[in-house]
């Protein structure tokens, strides 16, 4: 079933000029870019998006680094997008992603992690809003 979903390449990909290669990922996999912007988000932009974190004690540095640069947002459309996405970005600590996976490849760290994928149709429906409002 073809769906939607919400993909950021985060500012230490864009610093490493990681773009191409990684949307290269997501095309060779059938993930059809249906919108793209490269923006830099504010604080409060950030505190919105994060807002599902605000209790948690990494909250502030998630922010901090969301907003440390430009980004890359994107829609990406296809059969089971949002498990595709998250299947090829691979675990949040690179440590943990199986090899190939684009955090794997390309991730510093569990913080830097370069890439980020909603996580349901349900928030994906809201973030792809957040970033994409007419």
């Amino acid at each position: 079933m073809s769906e939607q979903t919400l993909s950021l390449i985060k500012p230490d990909a864009v610093e490493r000029n990681l773009i191409g290669k990684i949307i290269q990922i997501f095309e060779e996999n059938n993930l059809i870019i249906e919108k793209m912007k490269k923006i830099h988000v504010d604080m409060d932009f950030a505190k919105t998006f994060y807002s599902v974190h605000s209790d948690k004690p990494f909250f502030n540095d998630l922010c901090s680094y969301i907003s440390s640069g430009p980004l890359v947002a994107m829609v990406l459309k296809g059969d089971n997008a949002v498990q595709k996405n998250r299947d090829l970005m691979g675990a949040t600590n690179p440590k943990d992603a199986k090899p190939g996976t684009i955090r794997n490849l390309y991730a510093i760290s569990i913080d830097k992690n370069s890439v980020h994928g909603s996580d349901s149709i349900e928030n994906a429906k809201i973030e792809i809003d957040l970033f994409f409002k007419d």
